[in-house]
């Protein structure tokens, strides 16, 4: 019996060995990045239809369709971003500019430059980027990029 166990437990010591090292070696095939966001030289693209005129969107890293995604957000001085949410949790600095975010049922926090912002995922909220100039909004996604207009089911 003492024999059979530990048997056992090298075959599980044996597993999760294994699982790491093909977990580590996934990792290493990734390329890290290093892109300066005051060159001008990012792409940017038409943020969804639903957002007006004056937004912008530029992914630095990964496959919006895929999850694990950093972008920059570019709301002109006077933008209202309408009521939306998205699956995945947000996680936010504000590069410059500055920018009022309401959450549903929560009070509206004006963020400045440097301010570190946290959005649940699916629950709606507003944005305004004030008239101080354009805002610069870093975001990374857990879950695919995506937008939807109004509220969550």
């Amino acid at each position: 019996m003492e024999t059979l166990i530990k048997q056992n437990r090298i075959v599980q010591i044996g597993v999760l060995f294994l699982v790491l090292l093909l977990s580590s070696n996934m990792n290493s095939q990734e390329q890290s990045v290093a892109i300066n966001i005051l060159d001008g030289d990012l792409e940017w693209a038409d943020c969804p239809e639903f957002i007006p005129n004056g937004c912008n969107v530029s992914i630095l890293h990964g496959d919006p369709t895929q999850g694990n995604t950093d972008a920059i957000f570019k709301f002109e001085p006077n933008t209202d971003i309408p009521e939306h949410w998205h699956t995945s949790a947000e996680r936010m600095i504000l590069l410059d500019g500055e920018l009022d975010v309401t959450y549903e049922g929560e009070a509206t926090k004006t963020l400045t430059k440097g301010y570190y912002a946290y959005g649940p995922a699916k629950k709606p909220h507003t944005a305004r980027c004030n008239d101080s100039g354009p805002c610069y909004l870093f975001v990374a996604f857990v879950k695919p990029v995506d937008a939807f207009p109004g509220k969550s089911d």
